[in-house]
């Protein structure tokens, strides 16, 4: 699918492009969950904005340290409970926690990304060296 970045014919700004990428990901943009700067929202909410900053640390920590996996089953679990705890409106979360969660979230969950595609390709390699030896 390709991102269509006109509207009415008419090239759009690239603020509004972050917006549409933004909502393209599955944002739901919400203001009072966003972070503002210089007066404009970021084009994700906190929680999201958290994720892509743990997406990112995952991706460069990954080479270098690893925790057992629980630690990162327990990384997702902290960041889905307090999606839950606000979505019950048992408590409202703020944009601080949203944040902080978010990137425990993204960085837990992409690093078990990581480790499963690092696990097939050494199966994918176990499995060639026992059929050519």
């Amino acid at each position: 699918m390709m991102l269509n970045f006109t509207k009415n014919k008419k090239v759009i700004s690239f603020y509004e492009k972050l917006l549409f990428i933004g909502q393209y990901s599955g944002c739901h943009q919400i203001s009072e969950r966003s972070f503002i700067l210089k007066g404009k929202k970021f084009p994700v909410c906190t929680r999201c904005a958290g994720v892509f900053l743990g997406n990112i640390l995952a991706y460069i920590i990954f080479s270098f340290y690893i925790l057992p996996l629980k630690y990162y089953l327990i990384g997702c679990a902290v960041m889905f409970v307090d999606w839950l705890i606000q979505y019950l409106n048992i408590q409202n979360s703020t944009n601080i926690r949203r944040l902080i969660t978010g990137i425990i979230g993204g960085y837990s969950l992409t690093t078990i990304f990581c480790l499963t595609i690092k696990c097939i390709v050494l199966l994918i390699l176990k499995i060639f060296e026992h059929l050519f030896n």
